[in-house]
């Protein structure tokens, strides 16, 4: 037999003690956090390892900066500028290195020579082939559906129909 005390039963006040325990729980989980700590010891070799990375494309999620991504491969090309900074390469050394291993992919912005044409100008030639298509293919259809010129014959019968449904 369940009691009332005040407009609770005694299992919903039960209940409403759980939920506010757990409530307090999960808020209590966040006093624990940590403030995240540097990766890089020295703040400049971190700066500029952040600075090169953004103009370096993640190899697994391709649509990413290397600065940005958190895939494991990004942590380790990440890792390795840090440590070509740290052997005093500059910036260019360090992309070409890159380039090297991992072709001209890794760049977000290639450079423009005739291996990287397919890149730059490739969307466009796309989208011009795709223009001229619609443009064929519309002419065409426009020409089937186009309605023909009518002979005066046509033209006598179809007065002499509409005479007709006039006058019945």
């Amino acid at each position: 037999m369940k009691q009332k005390i005040g407009y609770l039963e005694v299992g919903q006040g039960l209940r409403l003690r759980w939920a506010l325990a757990l409530l307090l729980i999960c808020y209590s989980a966040t006093l624990w956090a940590l403030e995240a700590t540097p990766n890089a010891q020295d703040p400049v070799v971190e700066a500029r390892m952040i600075h090169i990375s953004e103009e370096l494309r993640c190899l697994v999620c391709q649509n990413e900066s290397l600065a940005s991504s958190h895939a494991e491969l990004a942590g380790d090309l990440r890792e390795e500028v840090r440590g070509l900074i740290r052997q005093d390469k500059s910036d260019t050394e360090i992309k070409d290195f890159l380039i090297t291993r991992y072709g001209d992919f890794v760049l977000y912005r290639p450079a423009v020579k005739p291996v990287t044409w397919a890149l730059w100008f490739g969307p466009f030639v796309l989208l011009i082939g795709a223009l001229v298509a619609a443009a064929l293919y519309l002419r065409q259809r426009q020409r089937l559906h186009a309605p023909s010129a009518w002979t005066a014959e046509e033209l006598k019968k179809a007065e002499q129909l509409l005479k007709d449904g006039e006058s019945a």
